[in-house]
């Protein structure tokens, strides 16, 4: 994927006849030193994220604000909104059926390459699974961790990388939201502190077969 961002320049009248341009960059992510070190050497498999989950800006026809996510679990995107009805969409995997998160939420943390700490919950399902495992590229949690809070408590959903990037697009997670970790570090570096988070429950979302589904326009080009 590295080489072929595109930065987008959005031009949109505003009321009194002013013209306002709003640049959406999907270059590569700005990779600090130890990202580039810790994914040139990932010890999982590179995959062809498919053309559908690969970063791209769409239409966005809700009304939340712009710096605010939705996930919407059936179509498995993410969308972080922008200005001039407008978001960047990304492919994400989901949590298995019973297993995930629904809701309003803040983020509430945010780290660089954390640490995992799986619960007695994963334990049981998932068996054979250490206690505790270090941030890095064989982590679970990926190169990003955002962190979601509901009343000011700890939700235990998060939106993080992953080592498998060959499961976007499907619904296999222990509940949270995972991107590729290319991905994570975009949307980490544009989320602020407290932003909303929005998850829609299945079947509230904008399926491929719903006419509300917001789709690449026609200068919009796949990152």
């Amino acid at each position: 994927m590295a080489g072929r961002g595109i930065a987008f320049i959005l031009t949109g009248l505003a009321l009194g006849g002013c013209m306002q341009a709003t640049t959406v960059d999907l270059n590569d992510p700005n990779f600090t030193a130890r990202d580039r070190r810790l994914l040139a050497n990932a010890p999982y498999q590179q995959v062809m994220i498919p053309a559908a989950y690969q970063r791209t800006v769409v239409q966005f026809h809700r009304k939340e604000a712009p710096g605010s996510i939705v996930v919407d679990t059936d179509a498995r995107y993410l969308y972080y909104v922008v200005a001039d009805n407008k978001a960047i969409r990304y492919g994400i995997a989901v949590g298995e059926e019973a297993l995930s998160w629904y809701g309003i939420a803040k983020v509430g943390r945010k780290e660089e390459w954390p640490s995992w700490t799986p619960t007695a919950d994963i334990k049981r399902r998932l068996g054979n699974v250490p206690d505790f495992v270090d941030g890095g590229p064989h982590n679970p949690m990926g190169a990003r961790g955002l962190y979601l809070y509901a009343n000011n408590k700890d939700t235990m959903f998060r939106i993080h990388g992953t080592n498998q990037p060959e499961h976007i697009g499907q619904a296999v997670s222990s509940g949270c939201i995972r991107m590729t970790n290319e991905d994570v570090i975009d949307l980490y570096k544009r989320v602020k502190m407290g932003s909303i988070v929005v998850v829609l429950a299945p079947n509230q979302g904008d399926s491929p077969n719903n006419p509300r589904y917001a789709t690449a326009t026609n200068w919009g080009q796949s990152y």
